[in-house]
C-alpha cells in the first residue's frame, strides 16, 4: 500500500511538472508581443484561481497575508515577481531547453546563498556540484563565441530569484502556511508587474488571452498537483521529477518552435542537470527537509529548503 501511495505521488509530480512546461510554452507562444510585465501580471491574475484549492482545513482567506516573518514574506513577495519577469523574458528570447538549463542553476545559487546568509557549512561534494553547474553554464553560453541576449540574463535571474525564495523558506522554517507562501508569490507578481505594465499596457488579442489563460491556469494546476503529490510521496522523490521539464522542452522545441540543440548545448545541459541532481542526492543523505510543494515557482518547486542544519556534505 505504501509503495502504491508513493508511486501515486511521483506520478502526480510528473504531471505537475508537465503542466508547468505547458504553462511556459503558452507564454512563449505570445512571442514577446506583450511586455514581460504584462504577461506576468495577467498570468498571475489567472493563478488566483488556484487559491481555494491550496487552502487546507482551518485556513482563512486572511492567511494569504498572515505570516510568521513579515520581512521574509515581503522578500518572497518581491523575489517571485522578479523571477516571473526573468522567466517570461527567458522563454520569449531563448529556446525552452536553453532557458530551462540556465534556470536549473537554482540549486547552485541555493548552496552559495545558504553559506552566505544562513551560515550553513557546505562540504566538498556540494561545492563540486556548484562547480559542475557553472561549467555547464559556460558550455551552454560559450561567451565570446555566440551572442548573448537579455533572455540569458532573464533565465539566470529567474534561477537566482527562485533561490532567494528557497533560502527564505529555509530561514522561516516549516511553520509558514502554504496559503501564505502561495499568496505572497502571486500577490507580489500582481502588484509589482501590474505597476510596471501600466505605461505600455496593450489590450491582448483573443489568441493572446488564450495563451495567457494557459500560462496562469496551468501554473495554478501544477501547484495544486504538487501539493497533492507531497501528500503521497516524500519530497526527496518529488524533487528530481522537475527535470522532466527538459524532456518537454525538447519536444516543444522541435514540434512547435522549430528549435535545434547542438552538441555543446547538450553537454552543458547534462552538466547542469547532473549538478542539480547531485545536490538533491546530498540533501537526501543529510535528511534536509524540502519546501512546501506549492511554495516556489515552476523552476524552484521541490528544491532544497528549510532548516538545513550544519552538517557538511
Amino acid at each position: 500500500m505504501q509503495k502504491d501511495q508513493t508511486l501515486k505521488g511521483v506520478l502526480l509530480a510528473f504531471a505537475a511538472f508537465a503542466a508547468y512546461a505547458f504553462s511556459d510554452a503558452s507564454v512563449k507562444l505570445i512571442e514577446g508581443q506583450l511586455s514581460p510585465y504584462q504577461s506576468s501580471f495577467l498570468g498571475a491574475a489567472f493563478c488566483l484561481v488556484g487559491l481555494p484549492f491550496i487552502m487546507k482545513k482551518g485556513d482563512r482567506w486572511a492567511d494569504i497575508f498572515n505570516t510568521t516573518n513579515r520581512p521574509l514574506w515581503f522578500l518572497r513577495f518581491v523575489a517571485q515577481a522578479g523571477g516571473t519577469i526573468g522567466s517570461v523574458t527567458a522563454f520569449t528570447h531563448l529556446s525552452m531547453a536553453e532557458a530551462f538549463a540556465l534556470i536549473f542553476l537554482l540549486p547552485s545559487f541555493v548552496t552559495i546563498m545558504s553559506v552566505i546568509f544562513l551560515k550553513e557549512k557546505v562540504g566538498v561534494k556540494r561545492w563540486s556540484a556548484v562547480v559542475i553547474g557553472f561549467i555547464g553554464v559556460m558550455v551552454v553560453l560559450r561567451p565570446g563565441f555566440r551572442e548573448l541576449s537579455i533572455g540569458h540574463l532573464g533565465a539566470v535571474f529567474g534561477g537566482l530569484s527562485g533561490a532567494i525564495s528557497i533560502v527564505v523558506f529555509r530561514a522561516m522554517g516549516p511553520s509558514e502556511k502554504n496559503i501564505s507562501l502561495y499568496g505572497a508569490g502571486v500577490l507580489g507578481t500582481l502588484v509589482v508587474c501590474g505597476a510596471l505594465a501600466v505605461p505600455g499596457f496593450m489590450a491582448p488579442t483573443a489568441i493572446q488571452w488564450l495563451w495567457l489563460a494557459g500560462y496562469g491556469l496551468l501554473a495554478a494546476l501544477a501547484a495544486i498537483l504538487l501539493m497533492y503529490a507531497a501528500n503521497y510521496a516524500p519530497a526527496t522523490l518529488i524533487g528530481p521529477t522537475q527535470y522532466s521539464q527538459m524532456i518537454w522542452a525538447v519536444i516543444f522545441g522541435y514540434l512547435v518552435f522549430g528549435d535545434h540543440i547542438d552538441l555543446p548545448m547538450v553537454i552543458g545541459i547534462v552538466l547542469i542537470i547532473g549538478s542539480g541532481l547531485l545536490t538533491l542526492m546530498r540533501e537526501k543523505v543529510r535528511g534536509t527537509p524540502l519546501p512546501p510543494a506549492v511554495a516556489p515557482n515552476a523552476q524552484a518547486a521541490a528544491m532544497i529548503a528549510p532548516d538545513g542544519g550544519d552538517k557538511k556534505s
